[in-house]
């Protein structure tokens, strides 16, 4: 028995190909491009999207059924008869709404958002990107005017291109701000503050546990967010099972069962989990917007030359030096929510290296990192490991300062796919097929504590300056 795993996140498109006998192969991967029209702006191209995504699951051969992951809050619009795109992706990173984010806090909606959504409201989730599509659009304002209008999240647009059927799932419908938390629909009064027509929007089905649509002949039986699919791939399946994925942000999920954490005080927000079948599990949410591609801005601007400066630094940990980075170019999420806030470093003096500034960069990470599970575990009983994956899991000075940072023991595991494989075990629920576990060559960086109250200060106090900047 074969499967097929889609990831089709922010950066690139792969595919990993999977069966029951334990074998796991990365068959394609493909980069995609990354648009800035604006400051601000990160855009997509549809297009480009789905033609990577038809070749990863023509890469991976025979197969028996295909599950797909999702960039999450990503969304566009685009024509229900010809299925052309009608805007950009408007990527989870864009923040082009935030003025109308603005007044709708002002103007007090945000109780509302909290209520039934369960969401703070943030130019991060796609509600105020849909309704920027129509708002200044007029090739989607003309489809809406013609019938022919289909706002969503990628996944709706790639299911509906693949399959002819126009349906999302809970999990991916919970990150729009649109979907009712408890009864997993669209709630017409988040749709009516939003300004996006409750008609255009997909059906909202399954995560898995059945066939989703037909891709030619063969079944989609997964289709899911990407963090999400990460989570159960890291095996977390019980109430406190939690993970981190570092890719171009860091995004933490804790599993609560059938309860869902409302907090916002502290900045956590609830999701959907997966709906598998009837069944729907709950997850806690924090995310920090900007891991790895912080990483790759640094390498941008010529602060290193690749991933193997990242892996060890003489001396002890920079904020020891009071050299402190704050990982905000795009805003801090979890606890604060704040767009407004600037990335810096505090604390360089004439003796300062661009190793220490790359060290402080992976220190800064870890500590917003730090930040969530905090949070998290004000409301969560979090287990004693923490279990991480992506592109920063694989610096060992990285995970070790996140485990003395965090007070708790941080696992990498030996194969890292986690999001891959996490969408292919669930892909092969239709089918009753479960993926062996792989063992061994998993690494545990067990907690040291050599200042961890001492570094917290010091990066709260570094929070402070980089907040209301913009």
């Amino acid at each position: 028995m074969r499967l097929a795993a889609i990831d089709q996140g922010t950066t690139s498109t792969r595919v990993l190909v999977a069966d029951d006998a334990g074998g796991l192969e990365i068959a394609q991967a493909l980069r995609h491009a990354q648009h800035y029209p604006r400051a601000g702006w990160v855009e997509h191209d549809a297009r480009e999207l789905l033609a990577n995504v038809a070749a990863c699951i023509e890469a991976a051969g025979a197969v028996d059924a295909i599950g797909i992951d999702n960039q999450g809050e990503s969304c566009l619009a685009w024509d229900a008869v010809t299925g052309e795109p009608l805007s950009p992706v408007i990527v989870w990173q864009d923040n082009r709404t935030k003025d109308v984010i603005e007044r709708l806090r002002g103007e007090g909606a945000e109780a509302l958002t909290l209520a039934r959504a369960g969401l703070p409201l943030d130019p991060y989730f796609s509600a105020s990107k849909l309704a920027w599509i129509l708002d200044e659009l007029p090739a989607a304002r003309a489809a809406h005017a013609a019938g022919r209008l289909r706002l969503g999240t990628t996944d709706a647009f790639f299911l509906d291109r693949l399959t002819k059927r126009f349906v999302t799932d809970a999990a991916t419908a919970s990150r729009t701000s649109l979907m009712n938390l408890e009864t997993l629909d669209w709630d017409p009064e988040l749709c009516r503050l939003f300004g996006v027509p409750v008609e255009c929007l997909p059906e909202i089905g399954p995560s898995a546990g059945g066939v989703i649509g037909m891709a030619g002949r063969i079944p989609i039986t997964a289709s899911i967010v990407d963090q999400q699919a990460a989570l159960y791939g890291h095996g977390c399946r019980r109430p406190g099972d939690a993970k981190i994925t570092f890719g171009t942000g860091a995004f933490a999920l804790a599993v609560t069962g059938d309860r869902i954490v409302r907090n916002p005080a502290i900045g956590l927000l609830p999701t959907v989990a997966w709906r598998i079948a009837a069944e729907t599990v709950y997850a806690v949410d924090g995310g920090v917007y900007d891991a790895g591609s912080a990483i790759e801005w640094l390498g941008r601007i010529g602060m290193l030359n690749g991933v193997d400066d990242l892996q060890a630094f003489d001396g002890g940990p920079a904020i020891e030096r009071d050299l402190v980075f704050v990982p905000a170019l795009s805003g801090l999420g979890c606890p604060h929510w704040d767009r407004s806030a600037a990335g810096l470093w505090l604390g360089m003096s004439a003796d300062t290296t661009r190793a220490q500034m790359s060290q402080s960069a992976l220190e800064g990470i870890a500590l917003a990192c730090a930040d969530v599970m905090r949070a998290m575990a004000a409301e969560v009983t979090i287990g004693d490991v923490l279990s991480i994956d992506g592109g920063l899991s694989r610096s060992p000075y990285f995970a070790q300062f996140l485990a003395d940072a965090l007070g708790r023991d941080i696992r990498t595991r030996s194969f890292d796919e986690l999001t891959s494989l996490g969408c292919a075990a669930l892909a092969g629920l239709a089918l009753g097929v479960e993926l062996p576990e792989r063992a061994g060559g998993d690494i545990v960086y067990a907690s040291r504590d050599l200042g961890r109250d001492r570094w917290r200060q010091r990066f709260d106090q570094a929070i402070g300056r980089s907040r209301n900047w913009r």
